[in-house]
């Protein structure tokens, strides 16, 4: 991609609206661009982020058999009065259309995928499954703050599993809470499992928590195992529920992902029951499990951040390689830079090619702000000895390397 044709571009403006770190860089860097309050558009820069991190999510859900579906965001309001929670979620979208017909739009989908599962389930054989979506979701917070990671319109994984009886769910629920624990490590992130409240999902439920100075959360980690509790179920006579042991750090953490489970709740609203291998009728137990991909994206920027501006880590990066071309007016350079951009793309690197013309100061500033893994600069130095200088953003050196050996030094990377 020539940075040139790239829309969206970079500024030296920080929003005067919104001082944490995600909300500045992702705005500066043209990854995203706010619409209104608690509401953003991805630019194609940020875009490409977000795909990748669902991506990964996508991979080690299907991994622990779940099957993706896509659902409406637009639900009927008889749905949400049938679970009670048309009058009880506070955060609840609710439209009017000019028929005088009423709808919720979706902050989860209970209300959808439940009745859903009606017509597909008649028998235990026709259990366990679980389903799962990557779709926006909306909540009428009251205040949103901290760009990314707190939104009215954001983008989320909800997944929904299906169970004959409570040694299955809780089988699965220890499945789907490994899988997520590998899910975060993959993209970086060294995620705590925190014991919480279920608030209106389920009187338990567990929370992956990212330590960040930022997070606004208040969270208790055991110093003998990294078990979490929330601040809401905390006593300082609490012991681990791994060890047994007695002994907590506080810390801030920012939640990335939760897993609830829901038992029976919304199966004995919509009447979903099985035959059981006893000819008996029993209602299907569920559980439910998310993670916030837009939430996820601020979190990266809070946690991989310098001075200069986003540490992308390699497998969310817009693209692996930055290449800049500091030409000072001389062809050679610009000949030199669009020869090793093409034999990039030949060999499948992702390379997003500077070829502005800009001065050196600001493409290598704009470099830093980005935050692509690699940066591979051509100039009139590095010409003059066939080379290319390379630094990895989350480095502090910079070499040379001849062009004949850069396929040899990026095959090691």
């Amino acid at each position: 991609m020539r940075q040139s044709q790239l829309f969206g571009k970079t500024s030296k403006t920080a929003p005067s609206d919104d001082p944490s770190v995600n909300a500045r860089l992702l705005e500066r860097g043209g990854f995203v661009q706010k619409v209104m309050a608690g509401v953003y558009s991805y630019l194609p820069l940020g875009l490409r982020v977000l795909q990748k991190i669902e991506n990964v999510v996508r991979q080690e859900m299907n991994a622990i058999g779940g099957q993706e579906i896509f659902m409406p965001s637009l639900h009927p309001k008889e749905s949400w009065v049938t679970t009670g929670r048309w009058s009880g979620l506070d955060v609840l979208f609710k439209i009017k259309s000019r028929h005088g017909h009423e709808y919720a739009l979706g902050p989860s989908h209970e209300e959808v995928v439940t009745p859903m599962a009606r017509p597909i389930i008649s028998s235990y054989k026709d259990l366990p499954f679980a389903v799962y979506q990557i779709q926006t979701k909306f909540r009428d917070e009251p205040r949103v703050k901290s760009g990314l990671l707190r939104g009215r319109e954001f983008r989320m994984k909800d997944m929904y599993s299906f169970h004959a009886d409570a040694a299955d769910l809780n089988e699965f629920y220890e499945r789907a809470s490994a899988a997520y624990l590998k899910t975060f490590k993959r993209i970086g992130l060294d995620a705590i499992r925190t014991e919480a409240t279920g608030g209106t999902f389920s009187e338990f439920s567990d929370e992956f928590q990212i330590e960040i100075p930022t997070g606004e959360d208040t969270i208790y980690i055991c110093k003998n195992c990294e078990v979490g509790k929330n601040k809401e179920i905390f006593s300082e006579r609490a012991t681990c529920s791994r060890c047994k042991k007695n002994s907590w750090r506080a810390s801030r953490g920012s939640e990335v992902g939760n897993i609830f489970k829901l038992k029976p709740k919304y199966a004995s609203s919509f009447d979903l029951i099985f035959t059981d291998k006893a000819g008996k009728k029993q209602i299907v137990i569920m559980g439910c499990y998310g993670i916030g991909i837009s939430r996820l994206m601020g979190v990266l920027v809070e946690k991989f951040h310098d001075e200069k501006g986003v540490i992308w880590p390699e497998i969310v990066a817009p693209f692996f390689i930055h290449l800049v071309s500091l030409d000072g007016g001389q062809e050679r350079v610009g000949k030199f830079a669009e020869e090793i951009w093409r034999a990039l793309q030949k060999q499948g690197h992702e390379v997003l090619y500077d070829d502005r013309e800009l001065s050196p100061g600001t493409k290598l500033a704009d470099s830093d702000l980005l935050g692509i893994p690699l940066r591979l600069v051509v100039s009139p130095r590095t010409v003059e000895r066939e080379s290319v200088e390379y630094k990895l953003r989350a480095g502090q050196k910079t070499q040379l390397e001849k062009e004949r050996e850069l396929s040899n030094y990026l095959s090691k990377l």
